[in-house]
Parts: C-alpha cells; structure tokens; sequence
C-alpha cells in the first residue's frame, strides 16, 4: 500500500487527473516512526516488529513529496500520477492491519477502500473521455480497479466478517494478491504494452483476462481457477519476456532490475500453476504458509517492486497514443 501503488502512480500516463482535481492541504507532517501495537504475525511465521521506519522519501520533514525525479506539484490540487494523495488513504489501511480487528481497524480499513474507489473513478472518467479499449487500456483499467478489491476483502476481514464464505485467511491473502498480482501485474502488463507489438499486446490482455478468470474461480469451482491460472502464468511470462527484451537495451542497474523482475515470474508462476493444478488432480503443491513464504514474497519484492522501480529508472511516459 505504502510503497507499491504510489510508485506506481507515478508510472501513470499524464493524461489521467483525478476527478474533481482531489485537493490536499498545503502541508503534512508525519512521524519518521510508525509505532503500532504489539506484533504481527502473518501466517504464524512472519512476524513484524510493533514499529515500522518509514523510506526517506516516504515522509521528508514537513511534508510528503513526490518520489525522487519527480518535480513538486505547483498548487494544491493534484493529478493521479503524483503519490501524495494516496497516502491519505493508504495510511490507515496498513494501520488497519496492525490493529486488533474491532470498530478501530474497520473504519480505518473503509477510508482505505474510499481511496481505491478513486482509482475506479479515475479509470471510468479515461475510458469515458476517451472511448476506447485498446489492449493498454484493458491493462491499465484493470490495475486501477484490482485494489478495490484487495480493499474490500480488507474491510470483510477486519470486521471478521467472512465475506462470500471465504475465511478470514483467504481474505488476508486477498489483499496482498490484489496489490500485486492485481496492481502491480497489469500495470507493468501496461508498460510493457508501450510500443505497440504482438507480445506486448497479448501480455496487455491476457494478465487482466488471467486475473479474472482466477477470480471466477473462487465461486465456480477448483477448475476454473486452474483455467485462469494457465492463462495468467502465460500472461505474466510474456511479461517476463518484455522485461527481458527491454532489459538488453537498458542502463546496467536499470538492466540487472529487469532481469530479476523477468526471472523471478519463471519460479514463481510454475508454483501458482502447480498450487491450481493440485486442487484439480492429485499432484503435489507447496503448503500456504510456503506458497506466502515463496510465490507470495517473490512476486512482491523480486517482480513487483524490482519491475515498478526499474520502469522508474526507465523515465516511462505515456507512449504511443
């Protein structure tokens, strides 16, 4: 939330403004420190400390600044493509996650997802000014719309509520793979999409189609998520590919960050296929707590956050039309 979709949002083309032109105070101080209570523990393995330290360029004295290159706004209202008024939102979202569920951790969970509904706002407004659905577009909607998603299961969560009939864990794990299998993956699915080839188009379409299908399969049946999950693992790999591609053409920094982004999807897809196909037929696949531990943690910092920071390096704009 705090990292993730504001680097993110950065990458977003410039076209995109926010509804209504979202204004913010002049001015947002912040502590250099989280303290939050106790200690998480995630999957009875993971344990976060009580207090977390916020990036430099998460809270400089005074008040949150765009990320590194990018130049300040000049006024008080901003576009999308500046991080800082997400952090609005995402602040009391992650917040959520330390607090005990209860009325506390709820509404600071809902402020999260009235910020996601922002981001859907903001995808309806593009395609409504521009009227069109090009493979991009199916792309960049989708990773708009996919943290409403891992917000809503969020609220459900916190409120103990077991949404749809999923259990609290499944829902826990929802939001996280939202934000980066969702987010994340059809972002860069986006970028990769920039120069319009058949490669690049087909990852543009068949991540979002993947990540749907997957969906899907929640409510229809082991089956169709095993469908969705082939069609994302062969999405994301096209994606591999156009990380690696690009990578051969990139400084040597900006190059080794592709190349990680682009290797990690080989591991960690064969996993996500294998976890689908094990519930399907009677083939082995990796306990959650190991699927978290390996697919999960991979995919966020190997693919998600290798791959956003390298297309920052790249300077990305909007491309071609």
């Amino acid at each position: 939330m705090l990292v993730i979709v504001p680097l993110g949002l950065t990458l977003l083309p410039e076209r995109l403004t926010l509804p209504g032109r979202l204004t913010l105070p002049e001015r947002l101080t912040l502590p250099s420190r989280l303290t939050l209570p106790g200690r998480f523990t995630l999957a009875g393995r993971l344990t976060l400390p009580g207090r977390l330290t916020l990036p430099g360029w998460l809270t400089p004295p005074g008040r949150l600044a765009p990320l590194p290159g990018r130049p300040a706004p000049t006024s008080r209202s901003l576009r999308a493509t500046s991080p800082r008024w997400w952090f609005f939102f995402a602040l009391p979202g992650v917040l959520a996650l330390w607090l005990p569920r209860g009325p506390a951790s709820i509404t600071l969970a809902s402020i999260y997802l009235a910020g996601t509904l922002v981001l859907i706002a903001l995808a309806g407004r593009d395609f409504l000014h521009h009227k069109r659905l090009r493979p991009r577009e199916i792309a960049l909607y989708t990773a708009l719309a996919t943290p409403s998603i891992a917000a809503l299961a969020l609220v459900a969560e916190r409120s103990s509520y077991e949404l749809f009939g999923f259990n609290l864990t499944v829902l826990s794990l929802t939001v996280a793979h939202f934000h980066f299998a969702g987010f994340a993956a059809a972002l860069i699915a986006f970028l990769v999409a920039g120069p319009r080839t058949t490669a690049g188009d087909a990852a543009a379409i068949s991540v979002p189609l993947g990540t749907g299908i997957v969906l899907l399969g929640f409510f229809l049946g082991d089956p169709v998520e095993l469908a969705g999950a082939a069609v994302l693992t062969a999405g994301m790999w096209l994606v591999g590919w156009n990380l690696w591609q690009r990578s051969r053409q990139a400084d040597r920094t900006t190059a080794v960050l592709l190349t990680i982004s682009a290797a990690v999807l080989v591991a960690t897809m064969v996993l996500a296929l294998s976890w689908a196909l094990g519930h399907v037929v009677a083939t082995p696949y990796l306990p959650l707590e190991w699927m978290v531990a390996t697919h999960g943690l991979a995919n966020a910092a190997g693919f998600a956050l290798c791959g956003l920071l390298a297309w920052r390096r790249l300077g990305t704009t909007e491309g071609p039309g």
